[in-house]
């Protein structure tokens, strides 16, 4: 397994021999891996090497898809989240996903954010409007957008529809945000801001991106896992990666001899 010495007693998430199959395709080979509490840990490899999936596998959206069948276990701090009688709500409750492309609600803004506080009846009426600025306020949109909260929220840029979206899934309190490609719809400003903005959640979240840009993982991530036909080939701080890779396959990759 692939540890990151020191720093055992803040595992946030991890997986034991993890496999998972599409039918009679094996997509996920016994991944290993270990992610630290209040980091961001970015997987690359080329198109359909398994990144995604793995990804999916942390709130088990994969389980909607027909056919699929996980073995091994992810752990959740200390939760396998695989067991059988999992509560799959509470579990995409403390792990939100943000996707390739914006999806924001076609309601207001003020709806959107608290779509989550409605269906889990977690929020009191007289908390609403606190809610709703502190969201906001986490991804930079407060300022912007505090008089136009009845504004239908598809109106807003793509920027500003994917942080609505993460600020969406912060009333609920997640403990991990998963992100798969959520710069890949974005302009190469947009992307630097949220960029940014990753940077200033990790305070408060552990968060987990899939990219094709290895420039965007190298930027922002602090530890990296390059992921090829369905293994996790290697897992490291994104400085070891990037400058000293220790295999062959990883090498190739960043230097774009491969992929």
């Amino acid at each position: 397994m692939s540890n990151v010495q020191g720093e055992k007693s803040r595992i946030n998430v991890s997986t034991q021999k993890l496999c998972l199959y599409y039918g009679s395709f094996q997509a996920l080979k016994e991944v290993n891996i270990e992610i630290i509490k209040n980091t961001i840990t970015a997987l690359i490899g080329p198109s359909g090497c398994g990144k995604s999936t793995l990804l999916r596998t942390f709130n088990r959206m994969n389980d909607m898809i027909e056919g699929v069948r996980t073995t091994g276990k992810v752990m959740i701090t200390d939760t396998d989240i695989y067991s059988p009688g999992t509560d799959l709500v509470s579990l995409r409750t403390r792990v939100g996903m943000v996707f390739q492309r914006p999806n924001p609600f076609p309601f207001s803004i003020y709806e959107n954010i608290f779509f989550g506080p409605k269906i889990h009846g977690s929020a009191k009426k007289k908390d609403y409007d606190k809610i709703i600025e502190e969201s906001l306020r986490a991804v930079l949109l407060w300022d912007n957008l505090k008089d136009k909260l009845s504004r239908n929220a598809l109106s807003l840029s793509l920027e500003q529809q994917q942080r609505l979206c993460i600020a969406r899934l912060l009333p609920v309190k997640p403990e991990i945000i998963l992100m798969d490609e959520p710069c890949s719809a974005l302009d190469p400003i947009a992307t630097e801001r949220v960029e940014e903005l990753m940077r200033t959640l990790k305070k408060e979240y552990t968060l987990i991106i899939v990219t094709h840009n290895m420039q965007q993982a190298s930027r922002v991530s602090d530890y990296t896992g390059y992921m090829l036909l369905g293994e996790l080939i290697e897992f490291s701080s994104t400085q070891n990666i990037f400058r000293n890779p220790k295999d062959k396959r990883t090498d190739d990759y960043i230097t774009g001899r491969f992929g």
